[in-house]
């Protein structure tokens, strides 16, 4: 009897994914590793094809290996570069983020809280605050009220250049 392939699709599109996974196993002879509807359907419609009317020939699964062995795969998709905030590589340092609402390092800061002014310098990579270095503004604020401040908010920056 001839293989109706779109009839049998259509039957495993009605399968609920434990059932299909006992139908991979059925036809490929090994538990799958996924849960994955449309992935179990396609690889068992597949294997039913391939046993219906032959697999790949031995050319073409010698040619396959020989490209996967020359091939020099990924095994994560890569990232996607975050460069629209990015120092110009051509400025003598490395790429690093920097936020907009920051003014440029060597910046001053100045914030008045409780009868006291506190100043901040802007640094490539952080901030200097009475001579220690600080990696967020969040830090620093938190240093002079002894509670949790959003850095932005404290020193009013909300605004790119905006409370220098």
């Amino acid at each position: 009897m001839a293989l109706n392939i779109d009839k049998e699709v259509a039957q495993m599109r009605r399968m609920t994914v434990n059932e299909l996974q006992r139908k991979f196993a059925e036809v490929h002879g090994e538990k799958p590793r996924g849960r994955n509807k449309d992935w179990l359907i396609k690889r068992i419609a597949w294997r039913m094809q391939a046993n219906e009317e032959g697999g790949l020939t031995e050319r073409a699964l010698r040619r396959a290996a020989e490209l996967g062995n020359d091939a020099d795969l990924r095994l994560t998709a890569p990232r996607k570069p975050n460069t629209e905030s990015a120092v110009p590589a051509d400025a003598g340092c490395a790429t690093v983020a920097i936020d907009p609402r920051l003014p440029m390092p060597g910046t001053l800061i100045t914030r008045k809280y409780k009868g006291q002014t506190f100043q901040v310098k802007v640094l490539h990579d952080g901030f200097d605050f009475e001579g220690e270095k600080y990696k967020s503004l969040s830090a620093i604020a938190k240093v002079i009220t002894g509670a949790h401040w959003n850095g932005f908010h404290f020193f009013g920056l909300q605004s790119k250049g905006a409370g220098v």
